[in-house]
């Protein structure tokens, strides 16, 4: 049984250790509490560009080209991500070289240097480019649908920022959110590979140990939500209807939230899932139905995105609403509920090969208090029901909950015959 090990240090970097004797190779990630929710306003897209522009040189490597040899050099491969909580830096070295790694790791973290803005600024851009349309305006489903779901708030807004928010990010509000943010009570180091708990604590407190910093402030959360179903339309000229639903969930802590696992998969899990099944198999409308779940403090959402021609929307709306009204409306069956159940139980197994799938349960779980071992998620999911999902089911598919978004060359009279489908739903619910 693969077993965690968690130590503090006494500035409050909390250090976890992975013990995974079978590999080969260390994963070494760093999780810092700091992201699009962060941002302050006119300034969205601050700790995306932060997490760039640490790469970009420090006191002891002076360009991305140094970071990236020091890293080559003990097996590494640098590399990082930001999301709307949270900010992760990582990388896969050899064994015998982890402190190496939390070396270079902290340089870039405790001294930047913080240059490079502007190049970085117009590759940013054209990054969040990729997500507009030649006239402007947002295409990407994921940010649309974000901003129906958590209208005015943080949440809502592009994780990489708006073309006005790049440009107006400068070199003091990066060193200000990096002295606000950057702090060790508010970051998680975890090391995942064949490696002894007791070296991993020790090179964590000789690298990380002169660190300081005063704990960072509370973010706004999340205090209004939609009293009725939301839809979207933007016209792209793309070849296909990009559409997504949007449900608004359930935080990462509720009771349901086992159960919304199970949904997903049910829903849209793979082959056997009821929308794949229905919209590809069954009608051939679509090459592929995507399911995925979004966890916070204090809200959530459950999402569907596919693709298909502009003629078959309002089939691919009509069918969705359709299996996800009949979850809610019919207990599933034991036959599936078991199928659905297991696959879950031995995707936990498996997990258990990866060193990142690891780092990833116990170090950004250690960061956002959800500290699960896989034998709790198995023996929670072996304990759920057909009614416990049902019921989740209902909370979660509630008519109000819903969003819904479709990018692409939608034709005359599309939006109307959609909001009558959305209403139909409602009605019937």
């Amino acid at each position: 049984m693969i077993r965690p090990f968690f130590h503090s240090l006494a500035n409050g970097l909390r250090v976890v250790c992975v013990e995974m004797p079978h590999l080969h190779s260390a994963e070494l990630a760093i999780y810092v509490k700091a992201g699009g929710r962060n941002d302050p306003p006119g300034r969205e897209g601050l700790s995306h560009f932060l997490e760039h522009i640490l790469f970009r040189g420090t006191t002891d490597y002076a360009s991305s080209l140094e970071i990236e040899a020091a890293f080559e050099a003990v097996g590494g491969n640098p590399n990082a991500a930001t999301d709307a909580e949270s900010t992760c830096y990582y990388s896969r070295v050899h064994p015998a070289h982890v402190r190496q790694g939390m070396e270079i790791f902290a340089s870039m973290l405790l001294r930047p240097l913080l240059e490079g803005i502007a190049i970085e600024q117009r590759i940013i851009t054209e990054e969040a480019r990729e997500d507009l349309n030649e006239l402007g305006d947002e295409i990407n489903p994921d940010t649309i649908a974000s901003r129906l779901l958590w209208p005015r708030h943080p949440l809502g807004m592009p994780t990489i920022g708006t073309l006005e928010s790049i440009a107006a990010i400068d070199r003091t509000d990066l060193g200000a959110h990096l002295r606000r943010y950057y702090v060790p009570s508010a970051t998680v180091i975890v090391v995942a590979g064949p490696v002894c708990c007791h070296d991993i604590f020790t090179a964590a407190g000789k690298v990380f140990d002169g660190w300081q910093g005063s704990a960072p402030p509370a973010v706004p959360l999340v205090t209004k939500r939609n009293n009725t179903p939301q839809i979207r339309f933007v016209r792209d000229s793309d070849s296909q209807m990009n559409l997504q639903l949007a449900f608004l969930g359930f935080p990462r802590r509720d009771r349901r939230f086992m159960a919304v696992r199970l949904l997903r998969r049910i829903l849209a899990g793979g082959g056997s899932s009821r929308l794949h099944l229905r919209l590809r198999e069954e009608l051939g409308i679509v090459y592929s139905v995507e399911g995925a779940i979004g966890a916070y403090d204090e809200t959530g959402c459950l999402t569907f995105d596919l693709s298909t021609a502009p003629n078959n929307l309002l089939q691919a709306v009509e069918v969705t609403l359709e299996e996800i009204r009949r979850i809610a409306d019919e207990p599933i069956t034991a036959a599936e509920l078991e199928r659905i159940r297991q696959s879950y139980i031995f995707d936990l197994e498996y997990s258990r090969d990866s060193a990142y799938e690891m780092g990833v349960r116990y170090g950004w779980g250690e960061l956002v208090g959800v500290k699960r071992s896989i034998e709790e998620d198995q023996e929670e999911a072996r304990h759920i029901t057909a009614d416990v999902v049902q019921e989740a089911a209902r909370s979660l598919f509630a008519p109000q909950n819903l969003n819904l978004v479709a990018v692409g060359p939608y034709k005359k009279g599309m939006k109307k015959k959609t909001r009558e489908l959305v209403g139909h739903y409602a009605n019937r619910f």
